[in-house]
C-alpha cells in the first residue's frame, strides 16, 4: 500500500504522548484541513516537543495511518454495542451496526475533511479509505466475522465471509459516498443478509 509503506515504523502502542497527539491531528484535520497538520503545529496543541511528536509518530503519513486506525476503532464499538444489543437475531444485529456506523459517519467531521481529499486537499488521507484501504478492510471484516460467527449462520465458512465482505465493502461506500439515509441504507443491507440466510427480516424495511 504506497502510503503505508512510506511510513517509518513506529510501536502501535506508543508512549504516552501518542494518543493526544492523534486527537490533536483530528481536530486539526477536521477544522483546518490535512493540510494545516504540521509536526510543528501538533507539538505545539499537544503540548510537547516536535522530537516527541516524530518518535511517537515516524510520519506524516505514519499519522493519517495513525488517525484512521483511531477512528475505525470507534466505528468498531459502536457495531460491537449493536451486536450486543441482539444476541440471538443476526439481522437485526447487522442491520443495527450498519444503521449506526451510518449515523456515526453522518456527523463525522475527520470523515468529511478526508471526503475533501478528491480535491486535492488531502491525498494522504483518501487512500487510506479508498484504493489503499485494504488493512482497513481485513480488521473491519476480521471483527465481523467472529461475531457473526457466534450466531452460527446456516452457511459454509466461504459463503459467509462473502456476505461479510459484500457488507463491510457497501457501508464504506456509503460512508464515503451516501446515496440513501442511513436508516434506508440499513434496511436494504438488512433484507439482503436475511434473503441470503433464507430468514424473514422482523420487521422488513422499516422505511420505505
Amino acid at each position: 500500500m504506497p502510503v503505508m509503506s512510506r511510513a517509518v515504523p513506529v510501536p502501535a502502542e506508543g508512549g504516552q504522548h501518542r494518543q493526544p497527539i492523534i486527537a490533536a491531528a483530528i481536530e486539526l484535520t477536521a477544522r483546518s484541513g490535512w493540510q494545516a497538520v504540521t509536526m510543528a503545529r501538533l507539538a505545539e496543541l499537544a503540548g510537547v516537543s516536535r522530537q516527541t511528536v516524530y518518535n511517537e509518530i515516524g510520519s506524516k503519513p505514519a499519522l493519517a495511518e495513525a488517525m484512521v486506525a483511531h477512528e475505525l476503532d470507534r466505528f468498531l464499538s459502536v457495531v460491537a454495542a449493536a451486536f450486543d444489543r441482539h444476541p440471538d437475531d443476526l439481522v437485526e444485529a447487522i442491520h443495527d451496526a450498519v444503521r449506526a456506523v451510518l449515523e456515526l459517519a453522518d456527523d463525522h467531521t475527520l470523515l468529511r475533511a478526508i471526503a475533501s481529499a478528491t480535491h486535492g486537499t488531502a491525498p494522504d488521507l483518501l487512500p487510506l479509505l479508498t484504493t489503499d484501504a485494504s488493512a482497513l478492510l481485513t480488521q473491519a471484516k476480521a471483527v465481523l466475522a467472529v461475531r457473526v460467527a457466534a450466531y452460527r449462520p446456516p452457511l459454509a465458512d466461504d459463503r459467509v465471509a462473502v456476505v461479510i465482505d459484500l457488507v463491510v465493502r457497501a457501508v464504506l461506500s456509503h460512508v464515503m459516498q451516501p446515496s440513501d439515509s442511513p436508516a434506508r441504507t440499513a434496511d436494504a443491507l438488512a433484507w439482503v443478509v436475511a434473503r441470503v440466510l433464507g430468514v424473514t427480516a422482523s420487521p422488513s424495511l422499516r422505511h420505505t
